[in-house]
Parts: C-alpha cells; sequence; structure tokens
C-alpha cells in the first residue's frame, strides 16, 4: 500500500507538525528569526501547493504558486495571520535576505550547468522578442484604453508601465519618485497606490498563462525544451546528465558557497560600476562559465543545490511573497473591468510576442513565452512564482534579464515619454 503524503511529507506526520506550528503561533511563541518564518512558510507552503496541485482547474493555470501567492496575503488581510506569524515571516524573507539567496541559488547553478554556446545564443536572442514584446504592449494598452473611460495614455503609464517595470523595489517606487518629481505637487505614495494595482494583477495573469504553458508543453511536447530555450542538437543540456560525475552531499555545500560568493562579487563591483548587484551576478556567473575556469566539480555541486532548493522551499518562499509583497488591498482595488481587460492584453501581448518570435529565432515557443512572461512579473519574487508555475526554474538567469534589464529599460524609457505626454 502506498504511503499516503502531502508535499512529500508523510501525512499523519504532516497533520502533527501543521499542529505543532499552529500551536505555536496560536500562543505567539513562533520564534521571531529565520527558524520560527521557515516553519510556518513551509507548513503553509506545502498545504497550499499540495492544494494547487490537485484543484481541479487551478493546477492547469499555476494553481500552486497562486495559491501560495494569494491566500496568505489574503489571511493577513482578513486577520487570520497574528502579528508574531508576520514578525517570523518578514525576517525570513526580508531581513534575513532569503529571497535574494534562493535567486543566487538558482541563477548560479543553472548558469554553470548550461552548454556555453546555448548560454550564449539565448542571452543574446532574448533582447530581440523583449524589445518587440514591450513595445507591442504599450501600443495595445494605448489602443485599448482608448476605448475606454480611463484613455490611452492612462493605460499605458499607469497599467501597462508599471507591469512591465520590473517589480515594486526596482520599478514601481523608481517610477512613482519620477512621476512625483514630473508632476511637481504629486505625493509619490499616492502615485505607488495608483501603479501598485496593475503590477499585482499582472503578476497574476502572468502565473496563470505560465501554468497554462506548462499543460500546453504536455499536450505539444514539441513546442518545449523540458527547460531549454534555445533549441540544440545536444542531447545533454547540463550536468546532471554528466554519468562522470557522482553524486555527492559534500559538493552541494560546495555549491551553495559558490552562490553567495558570486552574490557578493557583485555586491563589491557594485560599488565601482553602476549596476544592480544580482545582475552583476549573472555576468560574472556567465563570464566564468564562458572562460571554462570553474571546476566541474563545483558547476556540479551548484546545481544540486539548485535543484534541492527549487524544489524544497520555492512554496514557502512564494508564502513569503504573499505576505510581505502582495497586499491584498492592491489586488481588490484592480476589481474593474477596463483595468483588468488591458492587464490581460498587456501580459497576452508579451506571452504571444515570445511565442512568435521563437520560432523566428530558433528557440523554444514555450521556454520563450515563459521568459517573456517573467517581463510582466513582480521583480525576482515574480520570476519565482512564474517560472514554479511553468515548472522551468532552469530558465531563471533569462528571467532575471528580462525583469531586471528589460525593467530598467522600461522605467527610463518611460520617464522620458512621461515627461511629455504623462497624464
Amino acid at each position: 500500500m502506498k504511503e499516503r503524503s502531502i508535499g512529500g511529507v508523510n501525512l499523519y506526520a504532516f497533520c502533527v507538525f501543521a499542529l505543532i506550528v499552529f500551536l505555536t503561533c496560536y500562543f505567539e511563541k513562533l520564534p521571531k528569526d529565520m527558524l520560527g518564518g521557515l516553519a510556518i512558510t513551509m507548513i503553509l507552503g506545502i498545504l497550499l501547493g499540495e492544494i494547487g496541485i490537485k484543484s481541479p482547474i487551478l493546477k492547469n493555470i499555476g494553481g500552486p504558486a497562486i495559491l501560495s501567492i494569494f491566500v496568505p496575503s489574503c489571511m493577513l488581510y482578513y486577520g487570520l495571520l497574528n502579528q508574531n506569524s508576520v514578525d517570523a515571516i518578514t525576517f525570513f524573507i526580508k531581513q534575513s535576505n532569503f529571497l535574494y539567496l534562493y535567486i543566487s541559488i538558482l541563477v548560479v547553478g543553472s548558469i554553470l550547468s548550461m552548454k556555453r554556446a546555448i548560454l550564449i545564443a539565448g542571452f543574446l536572442k532574448m533582447f530581440i522578442p523583449l524589445f518587440i514584446g514591450t513595445f507591442l504592449a504599450i501600443i495595445v494598452a494605448y489602443l485599448i484604453g482608448s476605448f475606454t473611460n480611463l484613455g490611452g495614455k492612462y493605460a499605458v503609464f499607469y497599467i501597462a508601465i508599471p507591469i512591465l517595470s520590473g517589480g515594486v523595489g526596482e520599478g514601481i517606487i523608481p517610477l512613482s519618485a519620477a512621476y512625483s518629481e514630473i508632476l511637481a505637487n504629486a505625493n509619490s505614495t499616492n502615485i505607488i497606490a495608483l501603479l501598485a494595482p496593475s503590477a499585482m494583477l499582472g503578476n497574476l495573469f502572468a502565473i496563470a498563462y505560465a501554468g497554462y504553458l506548462k499543460n500546453l508543453a504536455l499536450k505539444k511536447p514539441y513546442l518545449s525544451g523540458n527547460g531549454l530555450l534555445v533549441k540544440s542538437k545536444e542531447e545533454n543540456i547540463n550536468l546532471l546528465n554528466d554519468d562522470t560525475l557522482a553524486f555527492d552531499i559534500k559538493l552541494m555545500g560546495a555549491g551553495l558557497l559558490v552562490a553567495v560568493c558570486y552574490f557578493l562579487i557583485g555586491k563589491l563591483l557594485n560599488m565601482i560600476i553602476a549596476i544592480p548587484a544580482p545582475i552583476i551576478m549573472i555576468i560574472m556567473a556567465a563570464i566564468t562559465k564562458l572562460l571554462n575556469i570553474m571546476p566541474k566539480s563545483l558547476e556540479y555541486g551548484a546545481n544540486l543545490i539548485y535543484q534541492f532548493v527549487s524544489k524544497n522551499l520555492t512554496w514557502a518562499l512564494l508564502v513569503g511573497v504573499g505576505v510581505i509583497y502582495t497586499p491584498w488591498k492592491d489586488v481588490i482595488a484592480a476589481i474593474n473591468i477596463a483595468f483588468i481587460v488591458i492587464c490581460f492584453s498587456v501580459v497576452t501581448t508579451m506571452a504571444l510576442t515570445g511565442y512568435f518570435c521563437a520560432r523566428i529565432l530558433n528557440m523554444f515557443e514555450i521556454e520563450c513565452s515563459c521568459v517573456m512572461l517573467c517581463h510582466s512579473g513582480l521583480g525576482g519574487t515574480g520570476d519565482v512564482a512564474i517560472l514554479d508555475s511553468c515548472n522551468r526554474m532552469e530558465l531563471m538567469p533569462f528571467a532575471q534579464i528580462s525583469t531586471r534589464i528589460g525593467g530598467a529599460c522600461t522605467v527610463i524609457a518611460a520617464t522620458f515619454l512621461f515627461s511629455y505626454f504623462g497624464v
């Protein structure tokens, strides 16, 4: 008889663990540190992820990611999470910087395990659909907005641009500061309240689209590279397929060290180069791979820790994202037919652009569309949710380029355009 389990944990054991966490939260004894935050986010993440996988409709549109983000957000809004729980989650995700640890592990692990030719082709080719998709998405938003009471310019600057800006910290906040300065008397906090709902809703649509793409790949496997972006004749696309490397648990620890050191390199170089540390991290990892100077054992170790983290801690991270970065009130504020249609159209345009450009650029349609959807997400947190929804965490380096460089370019261009055509 097959053992009943939930998220890989024995069902009865999970119920006991969940009860322990619940009682600890209820009596406000949950440690306000990584230990407490990890406990509550893992319990909620495993439960919500399992429900998302088994729900008839949700399982086809990224249910695990959607539930892991929006249910905790809703719980917080309606007072179902006490302050002790929120403090523990906040420390784990934000103060301990677990989000960037997670992204560092995924980025470095996936880059170092790629074939060099595929890495080069992927980075160079992605800029073409990114530019075309962003341009078309803005045009579509303007045209649809022109036929609503919102207006074309409002649809572009307050709906499309925030969706494509690269998240809250890297996109909406600097964008709101630029808008408020141009408008002179405007309060940047008030502008954030106008920009955030579209980014939240766009992220939700992108997650749902990614879930649909995962199922499309199962029905039409010839459209998918199973995590490989650029079409290649090579069968082994990463080091996990290399039989010459034996599994060694110590290599996983070495891989963790490799990942964090690359992030620290980014922080150091950020002192003299005006480029965000995560982007520098991607560049340095790519250079290392291109020069082939990293020992194969460490590349393998980086990929092992990447596999462990992506398969075991993703839903826990998304619970934290829901509590900290996804205010339910902003989601509610977006409930407006015209607003929803424009958000949906922007995300759809990005996905379709990736799909059709992939055919021309010799890339896989599913993977290219997924990377393009990340340009519609909430920065690094959105990348995690979208790639989890389509089950293609291998695309994280390209997703980061799409989000961060694509988002930064969008914010800069929007600032200049707003000064001439702003609402």
